[in-house]
């Protein structure tokens, strides 16, 4: 009989809830969120629940459950992530009212026996580098652009006339006839304007760094996402660390609804055959489709005549992109998941 063990992780305690089959709780566990309380857990399921039984179901918060996760299956258990949108609607559906970490667990465990193809758990150090590297040049980013508008403001009251473009001050030659002009101001807000202009050069130099970095991580973990008009090394960098393995992806669909891009049915009456916008899934791996989108309808190509087609059937060009997105979510994905026959098959097919 199989035993589904659901586990609600936070950062200082993971609960986990033991269910049967038929969902009934069986057992219930508190541990520290440490190596020492994995062990606890593990010693617990493992003298409670025979080993070909037993089924871990974590919340797909990997942020929070990446380390138990690690754990668990380093010791050969068999873990599958619940989307967080399951597990509320399980918890919605108890007859226990209100919400505590048991709660959920149980609600995480009912979820993953009512879902039979939930995703298995599995951790490719390929992505994971390449979402931390994307994630730490983007807040370098946000933080330059802080220091820009700062400097800006300094440089206006010094002279108004002296109004650098935001990405002028990305380049070297620029910051060096400012910082040359600040030497011979005198005051606190020329000081301090030096000051702000010496640290976006640091800045600058540590994003460029990364970016050179992501390049090259990305040339040798999925090149052929090159190959895709409008998905520059950046883009496909933040494309294979959101998608974190696209073996975790039953179909395309799957992935098109991850994304954010796949349509949502919403039929009442004589409307049948109508959808309206998704704008759950993932935001960044939305993000990095649009970029795309965006990319091949202002160059041309394949993705600029399905475009066309579809503006010339009615469409709005919101809703034209939208469908392009679709498209391009089907291209990613079999390109990330047949390498060798999407670097020589033409890019977008699906959209001409």
């Amino acid at each position: 009989m199989v035993v589904v063990l659901g586990a609600d992780v936070h950062k200082r305690t993971h609960t986990v809830v033991a269910v049967d089959a038929v969902g009934v709780k069986t057992g219930e566990r508190v541990v520290a969120a440490t190596d020492a309380g994995h062990d606890v857990l593990l010693r617990w399921a493992r003298g409670s629940f025979s080993d070909d039984e037993r089924v871990w179901a974590v919340e797909d918060c990997r942020h929070l459950t990446a380390r138990l996760e690690r754990c668990l299956l380093a010791a050969g258990e068999r873990v599958v992530r619940v989307p967080p949108k399951l597990m509320a609607g399980a918890r919605q559906s108890a007859r226990t009212r209100g919400k505590s970490d048991p709660i959920d667990a149980l609600a995480v465990a009912r979820a993953a026996l009512r879902e039979p193809d939930l995703p298995a758990a599995a951790h490719d150090a390929v992505s994971r580098e390449l979402k931390l590297l994307t994630g730490h040049r983007e807040d370098l980013v946000a933080e330059r652009t802080r220091m820009v508008n700062r400097f800006r403001w300094h440089l206006h009251e010094l002279d108004p006339e002296r109004d650098p473009a935001p990405t002028a001050l990305n380049r070297a030659v620029v910051r060096d006839q400012l910082a040359g002009w600040l030497a011979g101001q005198s005051g606190l807000v020329a000081e301090l304007a030096a000051e702000i202009l010496a640290g976006i050069g640091v800045l600058t130099t540590r994003i460029n760094h990364l970016e050179r970095r992501i390049a090259a991580a990305v040339a040798l973990a999925a090149p052929q996402l090159l190959d895709i008009p409008g998905c520059g090394p950046l883009t496909a960098a933040k494309i294979v660390g959101e998608t974190a393995g696209i073996g975790r992806f039953r179909s395309e669909a799957c992935f098109a609804m991850t994304a954010g891009v796949a349509p949502i049915p919403v039929w009442s009456g004589n409307t049948a055959g109508r959808v309206r916008l998704n704008r759950g899934g993932n935001r960044q791996l939305n993000a990095a489709l649009h970029r795309i989108a965006i990319t091949q309808v202002r160059t041309g190509g394949l993705g600029r005549t399905y475009y066309d087609k579809r503006r010339a059937a009615g469409d709005t060009s919101a809703e034209a992109y939208r469908a392009l997105k679709r498209r391009l979510a089907r291209t990613v994905y079999n390109t990330l998941k047949t390498p060798a026959q999407a670097s020589t098959e033409p890019t977008l097919a699906a959209a001409a």
